[in-house]
């Protein structure tokens, strides 16, 4: 009944194109977890679509997408996004509904978490800036605003101006920045709580419903698995789970309903600001895998760090999240190498990690063990079977998946819909 779709390294393993394609047998898309923070990319007909909170399954026109209450909400970010979806011929109109308890991002956090990342200095986690770890932070400090109370004018003044108390005071007599006036941000906010009232529902209630009618739903997850705020190399993480669990709470869904999780993974490794990254590569190796795989970031544009493909990493992943299956994605960016590395042991003072360890001091300080398969040189682009790739391309799928233990079912190799085989 419902199939869980999650990222099996640092984010950016091409989850929106994975998602866009899988939707064509579903009936509801729902995203759980994270903020305006992520960057789905989806390629249709040689026009690019990113997206930041739409679930990337909303360019089927009879698709159903939801936002879970685990996703925090910017409502400048989402309308922004419908607006341009609808400039594109693409209507949201009755098919696009936002959890109640969904947390609301307002002003104040964004400019929290571009603050507080400046003031950690040397331990700056290199954010996005977009307000996604401070509004979860008022969440879980039981100050924030859910989508129902930003709708409700007279909780959303209070709890307004309980937060603003406690935000201009650290503006003021701790971070010396200028305070925030209340009346400022509720009218600012005004035009998004009408546009928001029609698209509310009890995104629980109504998963539960059709999902005994026997509707089929595809739960969408942010980022990676090592981004997860328990599991991944903390702290340089995301401050949601990432992971399939994340699905459950995310989308008040009973664990009973879910039928599948697939994984998704880079053919080799990104990552995204800061943190530690074994198998990252240097110079003008990482450039050329950078330029080649075009990776810099949909949300910020920044340059992502490249470098060969961590089985240990995959290996948790595949794991900690339950996998049935991965689909691996941008293979063709490999092409034209003439020998390839797989990550399949760490080293860390004479000691031999075969599996992800969550002592930070050796995830940094590890050398690698790799293992060398021979490249190809063929222009994969164009290729639908998996008969037809080149020995050595097949060769280092099958390696992959014999480390990692879990199934390649799906292999990606460029950018749009069509350009996927099936194994």
């Amino acid at each position: 009944m419902v199939t869980v779709v999650v990222g099996t390294q640092w984010g950016d393993e091409g989850k929106g194109k994975v998602i866009d394609y899988l939707a064509q047998d579903m009936d509801i898309v729902a995203r759980y977890q994270g903020g305006g923070n992520a960057g789905h990319t989806v390629v249709i007909k040689n026009k690019q679509y990113i997206f930041h909170l739409v679930p990337s399954g909303i360019l089927h026109p009879d698709m159903v997408c939801v936002i879970g209450n685990g996703v925090v909400v910017d409502p400048v970010s989402l309308f922004e996004e419908i607006e341009y979806l609808e400039k594109n011929g693409v209507s949201i109109e009755g098919r696009l509904f936002i959890a109640e308890n969904a947390h609301i991002t307002l002003p104040y956090h964004k400019i929290l978490d571009q603050i507080e990342d400046k003031f950690r200095g040397k331990g700056s986690l290199g954010t996005t800036g977009r307000g996604t770890g401070t509004t979860y932070a008022d969440k879980f400090n039981r100050i924030g605003i859910r989508v129902i109370d930003f709708l409700e004018e007279e909780i959303f003044t209070e709890k307004l101006k309980i937060a603003l108390e406690l935000k201009n005071y650290l503006f003021k007599e701790y971070y010396k920045e200028q305070m925030l006036a209340m009346e400022k941000i509720y009218e600012e906010t005004r035009k998004y709580r009408e546009k928001m009232k029609k698209m509310v529902k009890n995104i629980a209630l109504y998963l539960d419903r059709e999902t005994e009618k026997g509707k089929q739903v595809l739960a969408e997850g942010a980022q990676g698995t090592f981004l997860d705020i328990d599991f991944g190399t903390y702290p340089y993480v995301t401050a949601s789970n990432t992971i399939a669990g994340g699905a459950c709470t995310g989308l008040g869904l009973s664990p009973k309903k879910i039928s599948r999780i697939i994984g998704v993974a880079k053919a080799y490794t990104t990552r995204v600001g800061m943190g530690p990254f074994p198998t990252e590569l240097k110079g003008q190796e990482a450039e050329n895998l950078r330029t080649t795989g075009n990776e810099y970031g949909a949300t910020t544009g920044r340059p992502r760090r490249c470098g060969w493909f961590d089985a240990i990493l995959v290996k948790f992943a595949c794991r900690v999240n339950g996998l049935d299956e991965l689909i691996m994605t941008k293979l063709d960016v490999l092409s034209g190498l003439r020998r390839i590395k797989i990550g399949t042991a760490y080293n860390f003072e004479g000691t031999v990690y075969n599996e992800y360890p969550l002592n930070t001091k050796v995830f940094t300080g590890c050398d690698v063990t790799y293992e060398e398969v021979d490249g190809w040189d063929e222009n994969i682009g164009g290729i639908r079977r998996y008969s037809e790739l080149p020995l050595n391309a097949k060769r280092y799928i099958e390696k992959i998946e014999q480390t990692v233990e879990v199934p390649i079912t799906k292999i990606s190799v460029g950018s749009s819909r069509e350009q996927t085989i099936s194994k």
